[in-house]
């Protein structure tokens, strides 16, 4: 597999748009020489994770039912049972919740009451009665797969409940099986697996659960999983196989605001996530509105973390939310709690908290080496003084461990010790093409930037819009030019639920059974070999445009083994430019004439979007270049990004280190 596979997540459709206005001139120079190269960091480009836009309750995390422990309406009892609802009517039924669970920490069951039977007075419905859940805005069931439904049940007599996969309507079964117990089997609270085979097809199903027979029946804990995960780790594997795609160096995980809370008691608690998935709490993310079962849990991040061969990044909260805040002469609990979130990744498996993790199935340690300590709380009162409690802890029990603050240092140094900083942006399209020199001036000593969320947002952005993609391409361009500071890089938001845009835009959208990425993620593909990659100068001459940014790498593909130099070039204007580009540095004839490729991401309009209907409407446009060499005129279609890789002989060369080091197996 060599450079028409692995330039791009994916490529395809060859037709470029034409633009009808004057055409402007440009030279750009590269220095491929070994005194111009620099090393790029290895961990630059990564993904940054949120829950947000149930981005994993109803996404990345498989799990089809949604409240499957009916805890989302609280602890108080009668509570809202919603999305589940109820099959039958007030004669034949009656549902209800009760704390009469098992599981100490969700202590909320539901109670159904049959009222109608297969004989006699009351006869039930043809179908039986009882409940259904819709999922997260339908379940995706597919024709020959495989569904593994697990409940717990308890009844005052005899049972026969139908367990099925239905339409949205009910009317149409997909897979069903019957679960019969006696009374002797099911007066205590009893686990059933069913392994249910889908005979049709359906974006839009519902789990049912329905009985004939009169009596007390209660459930709890209903999970319904396909079997055909991400490695068989409860991924959704389309959504994850995007991620790979990337080659990501690092996922930050689980926030974002979602670390925080509004109020710290619906913040994310990482010890609340752990162990089986029946005796997670779940919580109430009350920054982004929605309940999460917390089957994505800490462990499920390292996990995911492992899956796609790179580095996991814990985000964890220092007792502060949006509105309140630990005083620091309290922190101690929270520095614990952070201490032994550390040890539960890292620790042996015969330690207090590695030994919680052995016995979930990872007995090696995760390979965890940073961690941040909160998220946007640089201006919160008690920040500093929290931030100085965990930092010295942490370092006296795991020095290795680097620790990044929230305190931008990109302007002025900082006053607290820190590893790393986080720097956020959000802004326009014109700002962030200009942003591209936000660290031509930062010092070059001292902890260094992780750029840990970007992105254009607002009018410019659109549900994700080319322009907004343009402009983050030439940030990145400034930021691979800067990696002697800027050590990590990521998008924000990665995903959204078409059907839950809380934030927009987002870097892939999905629903139950489609997705697609926006601009801005196909432009993150476009760095996907940068890290770890050899910079060389790039200078453009111009003499008018200030739209044009580029940047040229050597990286060499894990596929082929072969050496590539990509020259990368932006243009945010509105003009089409004729480009002369001249690589000096090299030995004669070192550019092959063939293999090498131009790749170009653009469209009719700034503001073209790709949708479910037309996902591949703003995608890159693979092709070989037929005037491979040190010096060749290229025409940069007006607002366009444009990779072009040259196949070279790297004798002479010294590269940076291997881009493909940490990758998925």
């Amino acid at each position: 597999m060599g450079v028409l596979d692995v330039l791009l997540c994916c490529c395809c459709c060859l037709v470029l748009p034409c633009f009808a206005v004057e055409a402007q001139t440009a030279q750009l120079i590269v220095d491929a020489s070994q005194a111009s190269g620099r090393p790029i960091s290895p961990t630059l480009f990564g993904l940054f994770f949120e829950e947000i836009n149930h981005a994993g309750a109803g996404g990345l995390w498989a799990e089809l039912v949604n409240n499957r422990g009916f805890e989302a309406g609280g602890p108080n009892t009668p509570s809202n049972i919603d999305p589940w609802s109820i099959i039958g009517s007030e004669s034949s039924l009656l549902v209800s919740t009760d704390r009469s669970s098992c599981f100490e920490r969700n202590k909320v069951a539901l109670r159904m009451e049959v009222l109608c039977d297969s004989q006699g007075a009351n006869i039930c419905p043809a179908g039986g009665v009882g409940i259904y859940n819709p999922g997260f805005w339908g379940m995706n069931v597919e024709k020959g797969k495989t569904y593994s439904v697990t409940l717990y049940v308890r009844s005052s007599g005899a049972i026969n409940v139908s367990v099925s996969l239905t339409s949205s309507n009910g009317l149409q079964t997909l897979a069903a099986e019957n679960i019969m117990a006696s009374v002797s089997e099911v007066s205590n609270w009893t686990k059933f697996n069913v392994l249910l085979v889908a005979k049709g097809t359906n974006p839009s199903s519902r789990l049912q659960l329905t009985t004939a027979r009169k009596g007390l029946i209660w459930f709890d804990q209903v999970s319904a999983m396909p079997l055909d995960t991400y490695k068989g780790h409860g991924f959704r594997k389309d959504l994850v196989d995007m991620l790979a795609d990337m080659k990501p160096q690092f996922l930050r995980f689980p926030g974002g605001c979602f670390v925080e809370g509004e109020w710290l008691r619906n913040a994310f608690r990482w010890k609340e996530t752990i162990g089986q998935w029946e005796e997670r709490p779940g919580h109430f993310g009350d920054v982004w509105m929605y309940w999460t079962d917390d089957g994505l849990g800490y462990f499920e991040f390292l996990q995911l973390a492992e899956d796609l061969g790179t580095r996991p990044i814990w985000v964890f909260n220092n007792g502060i939310s949006h509105n309140d805040q630990v005083d620091t002469s309290n922190i101690l609990p929270f520095v614990q709690e952070a201490l032994d979130g550390i040890e539960f990744a890292t620790g042996s498996p015969d330690s207090t908290w590695g030994s919680i993790r052995a016995a979930m199935g990872h007995p090696e340690p995760f390979d965890l080496r940073y961690v941040a300590v909160g998220n946007e709380d640089c201006g919160k009162k008690n920040y500093r003084g929290n931030y100085l409690k965990f930092y010295s802890a942490i370092k006296r029990a795991y020095p290795d461990i680097q620790i990044i603050s929230n305190c931008d240092g990109s302007s002025h140094p900082l006053d607290h010790p820190a590893d790393l900083y986080d720097f956020h942006v959000y802004t326009s399209a014109s700002n962030m093409f200009s942003m591209a020199h936000q660290f031509d001036r930062t010092p070059r000593k001292g902890p260094k930037a992780f750029v840990s969320e970007y992105a254009v947002t607002g009018k410019d952005a659109g549900g994700g819009s080319l322009l907004a993609a343009l402009a983050e391409a030439g940030f990145l361009i400034g930021l691979e030019k800067n990696s002697d500071v800027v050590e990590m890089a990521s998008y924000a938001p990665l995903f959204v639920n078409a059907n839950n845009k809380r934030w927009s835009p987002d870097a892939i959208v999905f629903n139950s059974s489609q997705l697609y990425g926006t601009p801005s993620y196909w432009v993150q593909c476009f760095f996907s070999e940068s890290s770890g990659a050899t910079i060389f100068n790039a200078t453009l001459q111009t003499e008018s445009s200030t739209s044009l940014l580029a940047s040229a790498i050597l990286w060499k593909s894990s596929e082929d083994q072969k050496t590539y130099l990509r020259i990368k070039i932006v243009n945010f204007g509105s003009n089409i430019v004729n480009l002369r580009i001249r690589v000096d540095g090299l030995e004669p004839n070192s550019v092959s004439m063939s293999g090498s490729t131009k790749t170009v991401l653009t469209s009719k309009n700034v503001m073209d979007e790709n949708s479910f209907d037309e996902p591949k409407k703003v995608i890159p446009n693979l092709g070989l270049l037929e005037n491979a060499g040190e010096e060749m005129d290229v025409g940069l279609s007006a607002h366009s990004f444009t990779s072009i890789d040259l196949l070279v002989e790297p004798s002479h060369l010294t590269t940076g280190a291997d881009s493909s080091s940490i990758s998925s197996s």
